[in-house]
């Protein structure tokens, strides 16, 4: 699932609307929200929003409520590095336990420590393999090349989006702040689709304007981001915060994807060359087709892309070279590059039930003598 729309950081159910799960829910509904990203973790050892005395997990209630309301929720979680396998753990139990739509890495001055470039790697790559179907983001840092110690290449290898924190604290100039903030995660070699998350908090008597909340989500759906985030549900509730409330809510932003983002959702999961990820996308008795045969299900579909990335094309990058459609069909064309050879003629059809997968029809062929 992506995200599109508007949405909050929540940071301690307990403090907004008093934790009343309902009355978040009508607030959220109100403002025209489509998602709210709830603390679940933190560190490996602490089960976040949860009530250890009491033993209540106040996540549950809250994401009922939201679902209900038509939202969906995402889970995330500060992590350190100190103990990168507890913490893939955690984050898997509680994803699990939770049934939460997606999962974001908060990752900040902890993991700028030397030697923490192992500890992200172990981290994602035990978080992935936990998660191979969850879609997964990373928060950090605005301007990500002022850190090179931070492991972000690392981390986004194995995920599907940046969502950087442009707060521009102690300023007034979103626009300029954003483009600069997009231009250095996407020179970066593994960018990822950007979901910025903007300041709905005050700080040393800084305070965004609601002009200025207004020109940063212009400025962000110009860009053609699906979505926006801001932090924080709980601080935005403060009676001095009305007005950067209402900005939020006033501003017009449907969360409904566009037709044909199953192609480039396809496309970037191909990319990651994993076979059970890919099968998120398809129905459970979803078809696949080829010239020489049909497959029903999704096992033999992840049977098919075992072969596909590891025999057909090896190690093969993969680009989206065209695509039309609307309603429940869709047609792309793509080539791929590999260590067996390069497809130039990449020519697929797509039927779509709920917005994935139910039939596909793929045509290539491999011309050997472009191996890489």
């Amino acid at each position: 699932m992506s995200l599109y729309g508007k949405g909050y950081f929540m940071w301690k159910i307990p403090q907004v609307l008093g934790g009343d799960p309902s009355a978040i829910a009508a607030k959220a509904e109100d403002a025209g929200l489509s998602h709210v990203l709830i603390k679940i973790a933190d560190d490996s050892d602490w089960i976040y929003n949860y009530d250890y005395d009491q033993d209540v997990d106040f996540v549950p209630p809250v994401r009922d409520a939201l679902r209900e309301a038509g939202l969906s929720v995402w889970g995330w979680h500060y992590v350190r590095g100190d103990d990168p396998i507890g913490e893939a753990q955690l984050a898997v139990e509680r994803m699990k336990q939770l049934g939460l739509d997606g999962y974001v890495i908060d990752a900040e001055g902890e993991y700028q420590q030397r030697g923490k470039d192992k500890a992200a790697r172990r981290f994602m790559e035990d978080l992935r393999a936990g998660l191979p179907r969850t879609p997964i983001a990373f928060s950090s840092y605005r301007f990500i090349l002022q850190h090179p110690e931070m492991p972000a290449e690392i981390f986004l290898e194995k995920c599907d989006f940046a969502m950087p924190q442009i707060y521009f604290e102690q300023a007034h100039n979103p626009e300029s702040q954003i483009q600069r903030c997009v231009d250095q995660y996407m020179s970066l070699k593994n960018a990822r689709p950007i979901i910025s998350t903007g300041p709905a908090y005050s700080n040393e008597g800084w305070t965004p304007t609601a002009n200025e909340i207004n020109r940063f989500m212009i400025k962000v759906k110009e860009l053609g981001h699906p979505a926006v985030n801001f932090w924080s549900f709980d601080y935005v509730m403060r009676s001095s915060m009305v007005d950067i409330w209402n900005a939020i809510a006033a501003f017009d932003w449907p969360f409904q994807a566009p037709a044909a983002d199953i192609v480039e959702q396809l496309i970037g999961r191909w990319n990651q060359r994993d076979s059970a990820y890919v099968s998120g996308l398809y129905h459970g008795n979803a078809a696949h087709v080829t010239g020489a045969r049909a497959v029903v299900g999704k096992e033999p579909i992840i049977q098919w892309y075992n072969v596909f990335f590891t025999q057909l094309l090896p190690n093969a990058t993969f680009e989206l070279t065209g695509k039309s459609g609307t309603g429940n069909s869709r047609h792309f064309t793509w080539t791929a590059t590999s260590d067996h050879g390069v497809v130039v003629d990449g020519n697929d059809t797509l039927g779509i039930r709920d917005g994935i997968i139910q039939y596909h029809y793929t045509y290539f062929t491999i011309d050997e003598s472009g191996a890489s």
